[in-house]
């Protein structure tokens, strides 16, 4: 294989969403993995429907996920200017070109015109594509237009009866009829090139060598396919990655409600890069066997374009909850804290400036949370009973506190609790297994009624952890409204 030169080529018209992570992600891995240059284009020549931190957005999270890039607007290139809006001067003399060699031409028709002439092949039930209408005009016809001030868009004179053929990396052998393509845009009325023709361009004079992307642009393929040929250049090798599907197994959408588009999204919730990285890895590529953790460097050395995956990419939210889980555990204890804090202190469990003693007791409280949270927004959620000052027990923590031995236990582990100095876990812990020896209860019937009573949970944490964080003076308050 010749030298691999891929790109990740955004249009800033809106922030980096699960979509265009999977793109650059996936570019970036088969980049790396044959050791070649991943470049960073930004495609904004469409003004209208620019937003204004889109660019930044897509820099900026794709950093976030722990992707770098050989060439691009911040870093620089032999190849630049790396944003289309700055590379009309490579543009303009290729369009000349066109027109001059007549593949390409001008078109004066109107909006309206155009329009109306849609409306009548889809009466016709015929598809609508471009008739040709102003593909022969002579030069007084032009001349005519011209002084009407019509401004022209430019169109590329489309083969007839040509099947255009290419394998792709994913799908393999992909064919599309000239025929059902009219002649289309390659430069609108205000001079911009469309997106078909500069990226071409772009492709070309950047010398990209492979063109991996989402499903939705094979369309567009035959489309590039006859610039590359009206200009007598050599095509990348295509590859078009398939959907990702939401639950009910259909595309992705901005729409679904119920799953979360953008990046931002899920650092402002507290999910870990490193683990979303390792999701949006196994979205439409599988590295074989049973294992889904993978770090940064064994995705790299492991990815394989044969691996693409030819079926849709499910979206399974309590799969990412799952991986983002597996990296929470194993991350030291301050990160985690230092990402939970804050959803603390939002929630009002916290004061805005905690005090020393206060942060101390929250650090020991995520601790206690972080084997079971699946990102750190969790916490206000899984550490609920900590900060209520009365308990409301659900169906099963009723149960378990009807057990007949239940008041006998509580009114032991009053007296003891009330008579502990120390307050620690450990002591806690000891104290309750002076209870046991007490009573003789043990087992489930010691454990349950004590978490319930004390927490309000049938389950939760460590039990003598949880006791000592929520406080001798609320502990021994719950117990007394108990008994």
């Amino acid at each position: 294989m010749s030298k691999v030169r891929v790109r990740y080529a955004p249009s800033p018209t809106g922030f980096l969403h699960i979509g265009n992570a999977r793109s650059a992600l996936f570019n970036y891995l088969f980049a790396r993995h044959y050791d070649g240059d991943f470049i960073i284009r930004i495609e904004d020549t469409d003004k209208a429907r620019h937003v204004e931190e889109g660019e930044s957005s897509q820099l900026d999270y794709l950093k976030w996920l722990g992707i770098d890039w050989d060439e691009s607007v911040d870093v620089g290139g032999e190849y630049g200017p790396y944003r289309q809006s700055e590379r009309r001067h490579i543009y303009d003399p290729l369009v000349q070109q066109l027109l001059d060699e007549d593949k390409a031409y001008r078109c004066y028709m109107t909006s309206e015109e155009l329009e109306a002439e849609r409306e009548e092949q889809l009466s016709r039930g015929e598809q609508p594509m471009y008739s040709g209408k102003h593909a022969n005009l002579t030069k007084e016809e032009e001349d005519a237009f011209i002084r009407e001030g019509r401004e022209p868009a430019i169109r590329i004179r489309v083969p007839k009866d040509k099947t255009y053929t290419f394998n792709d990396m994913v799908k393999g052998d992909v064919s599309f009829e000239s025929n059902g393509i009219g002649d289309w845009v390659i430069v609108k009325k205000d001079g911009t090139p469309t997106y078909n023709f500069a990226v071409v361009i772009d492709d070309h004079y950047m010398e990209i060598s492979h063109v991996l992307r989402g499903d939705d642009h094979i369309s567009n393929t035959p489309r590039q396919q006859m610039v590359y040929e009206a200009f007598g250049w050599e095509e990348p090798k295509f590859g078009h990655m398939t959907l990702i599907v939401n639950e009910e197994r259909k595309k992705l959408s901005k729409r679904d409600s119920g799953i979360l588009q953008f990046i931002e999204d899920y650092e402002a919730l507290g999910y870990l890069p490193e683990a979303l990285f390792n999701f949006i890895a196994l979205l439409g590529w599988t590295p074989g066997g049973e294992e889904e953790i993978f770090s940064k460097e064994e995705f790299i050395k492991l990815f394989d374009e044969d691996r693409l995956s030819k079926a849709p990419a499910f979206f399974d939210k309590v799969k990412l909850e799952w991986v983002n889980n597996q990296y929470m555990k194993q991350k030291d204890s301050e990160t985690i804290f230092e990402m939970a804090l804050p959803f603390l202190i939002k929630e009002g469990k916290l004061p805005e400036n905690p005090t020393e003693n206060e942060k101390n007791w929250a650090r020991e409280l995520v601790a206690l949370y972080q084997p079971q949270m699946s990102y750190a927004a969790e916490i206000v959620k899984l550490s609920e009973q900590f900060f209520n000052d009365e308990i409301e027990l659900d169906e099963a923590g009723q149960e378990v506190v009807k057990g007949e031995q239940v008041p006998e236990l509580m009114n032991a582990l009053y007296g003891t609790f009330e008579a502990l100095e120390d307050f620690s876990p450990e002591a806690i812990k000891k104290a309750i297994k002076d209870v046991q020896k007490e009573t003789g209860i043990k087992g489930k019937n010691l454990f349950m009624p004590i978490r319930v009573v004390i927490t309000g949970e049938t389950k939760g944490p460590e039990l003598p952890n949880a006791i000592h964080l929520i406080g001798k003076d609320k502990v021994l308050e719950r117990i007394k409204a108990f008994i």
